[in-house]
């Protein structure tokens, strides 16, 4: 097949950048396939403060591939968007994947889908991330229904993430099928499969763990928040309960690794200055009081607590080339959600062979199967957070177990699912 992945290219940070990448790449592999990503250049409207592109990571993502990449896609000129559609129609494709990911996203994206569906016959999938979005946006229903509205194909990655969907489009027969399944002619198509176990961050075998605690002063049991600081990942909960595990022992540690979202551009700057009020404006419009994350600080609660001798913190963004040195190094990994759906870091922990310690929220209870690859707390309970901490240490999870669970979550099984959904 040729093959569009439409999504962040290989250019920008975070999960979904990855996710892309590597589903383009598992296609890639397929022989006979024939494979490109199509990318913005601007993912969000230009008020938005902050920097979404990865300036740090060296290695060449693509390296090896026959993949194409063109980076094409502005949010801010409509232009674009059409020009967008017109490139992927003139590729011929016959298959396109959109990634969704963030539902302000879904003006642009609706009108491509709308435009590419007049001017070719390919099939088109929506990835779909979530439906209801996490930060709970006036507009957010208003642009999902847009662009989601007009595909009738769709994979999720939770059961919960195809009852939403349902739930958004109530009048319209949605097939929710299993990996393998078939549906019938005239049904609108969702397959549940899952989050693949992302490969490009691979293990070093020969990775001395005891230096490297030793050199970033930590404990013998390590406990990990990776990835970027959102209020809806709940580091404020992780630090509480650690602090409360801290009190009942001295030989644990807190490793938090991972970049503010709302502090990666220059303070000083005029420019900055700008966006930040804009930006502050359009939030009394669109977003909840409690959804507005601007302020959110955690990283505060680490003095006020007293845990600082016990805390090694990394707030900056980290290289692809250097996220294996953290997962290495820690023995569990803490996903405290406060609302979930399927989770990129959940997944490199899986690749770490790492046990998971969740909340039972969002799709956690379906991926994190409690005293087999990892425990399950009480959402916003930090006193059962803080037991299951004390109980991964007291009876620690094998890591054959979360190998296990992983064994199935290959990006190549995942492409060729996909490939097969669409028989």
């Amino acid at each position: 097949m040729r093959i569009v992945c439409f999504g962040p290219g290989p250019k920008f940070k975070g999960g979904i950048a990855n996710y892309n990448t590597s589903l383009a790449k598992a296609f890639d592999k397929i022989e006979g396939n024939e494979v490109y990503i199509v990318s913005w250049t601007q993912q969000y409207p230009a008020i938005i403060p902050r920097d979404f592109i990865d300036r740090k990571s060296r290695r060449d993502q693509l390296s090896g591939t026959n993949i194409k990449v063109h980076y094409l896609t502005n949010y801010n000129n409509p232009l674009s968007w059409f020009a967008t559609a017109r490139a992927i129609a003139a590729l011929k494709p016959d298959l396109v994947i959109f990634q969704w990911a963030i539902s302000i996203q879904g003006l642009p994206m609706g009108v491509i889908v709308q435009r590419l569906r007049r001017l070719s016959n390919a099939a088109v999938v929506f990835d779909l991330h979530f439906v209801v979005q996490k930060e709970g946006s006036k507009i957010d229903a208003l642009f999902t229904r847009y662009a989601l509205g007009k595909a009738d194909r769709f994979v999720v990655h939770a059961l919960k993430t195809a009852q939403e969907l349902r739930a958004l489009f109530p009048k319209r027969n949605y097939k929710i099928l299993n990996d393998g399944e078939v549906a019938s002619h005239g049904d609108n198509k969702v397959v549940r499969l899952y989050h693949p176990v992302y490969d490009m961050f691979e293990p070093d075998p020969d990775f001395d763990r005891e230096a490297r605690k030793a050199a970033m002063n930590l404990n013998e049991h390590v406990f990990l928040f990776f990835g970027f600081i959102r209020k809806y990942k709940g580091l404020h909960h992780a630090i509480e309960a650690f602090a409360k595990l801290r009190k009942q022992r001295d030989d644990v540690s807190l490793l938090i690794v991972g970049e503010s979202f709302w502090q990666t551009l220059d303070q000083k700057k005029w420019s900055t200055r700008i966006k930040q009020a804009i930006f502050k404006m359009a939030g009394r419009l669109f977003l909840k009081n409690r959804d507005d994350e601007r302020e959110y600080r955690p990283l505060e609660l680490i003095e006020q607590l007293g845990i600082k001798d016990s805390v090694y913190v990394v707030n900056e963004f980290v290289p692809n080339e250097e996220v294996h040195k953290y997962f290495q190094v820690s023995d569990n990994l803490l996903l405290f959600y406060l609302t979930a759906t399927p989770s990129g870091v959940e997944s490199i922990g899986y690749n770490f062979r790492m046990p998971m310690l969740a909340t039972a929220v969002g799709h956690f209870p379906e991926t994190v199967k409690d005293g087999y690859n990892g425990y399950l707390a009480r959402p916003s309970d930090t006193d059962d957070m803080c037991r299951i901490m004390q109980k991964a240490i007291e009876n620690p999870i094998p890591r054959a177990n979360v190998a296990e669970t992983a064994a199935g979550m290959s990006w190549k099984n995942y492409a060729k699912s996909i490939a097969d959904f669409l028989k």
